[in-house]
């Protein structure tokens, strides 16, 4: 892994359904939640959710209560996938720097949807899977367990709306942190 002072945090959203998907829709990423995180630190730059308007699917009402998040949103400020990833790489360095995320959820979609639309991967290959890393350093807590319930382990308290990209990145941040300081 490289030597980083700096950490790009990485927490996607994507559409969803109560059940199955819509004849001819699939999974897409809608949100991009991203941040810096100093590892000296712990403070966050660079905050933000970069929405993604969906090619192949659309937002159900099930997606939007759980994330929030309403196709007319997409629609009236979402960008495009691959203006997405041109963000990740120009505003945050993404292919350099060492990035994270709350399990593999993220590395799996964000490689497969860049294949789906013939696209280069975004970031670099040094990864922090922030969920098996808690279940390491713990001193209790030795099993996968969801974000929401790591923050309460910690006492930390979960901000702004679960399921919201913008948000989730910034409190993984504080997981990560408390883990790099008790490694």
């Amino acid at each position: 892994m490289k030597t980083t002072d700096h950490i790009l945090i990485i927490d996607l959203e994507a559409t969803c359904w109560n059940d199955r998907p819509p004849r001819g829709q699939e999974s897409e990423i809608i949100e991009i939640g991203v941040c810096i995180m100093d590892v000296k630190t712990g403070k966050i730059s660079k905050n933000e959710g970069i929405l993604v308007k969906p090619q192949y699917s659309r937002v159900s009402p099930f997606c939007t209560e759980l994330t929030s998040i309403t196709q007319k949103m997409l629609d009236e400020e979402g960008v495009f996938f691959d203006d997405a990833l041109d963000i990740l790489r120009a505003e945050y360095d993404s292919e350099d720097l060492t990035w994270a995320s709350y399990g593999n959820y993220d590395l799996t979609m964000l490689k497969n949807q860049a294949k789906r639309f013939n696209l280069d991967y975004p970031l670099s290959d040094d990864h922090i899977n922030v969920k098996t890393l808690f279940g390491e350093v713990h001193p209790t807590i030795r099993k996968s367990v969801g974000m929401s319930r790591a923050l309460g382990e910690l006492n930390f308290k979960l901000e702004g709306t679960h399921h919201r990209g913008v948000d989730d990145a910034k409190n993984i941040s504080k997981i990560l942190y408390w883990c790099l300081q008790n490694y």
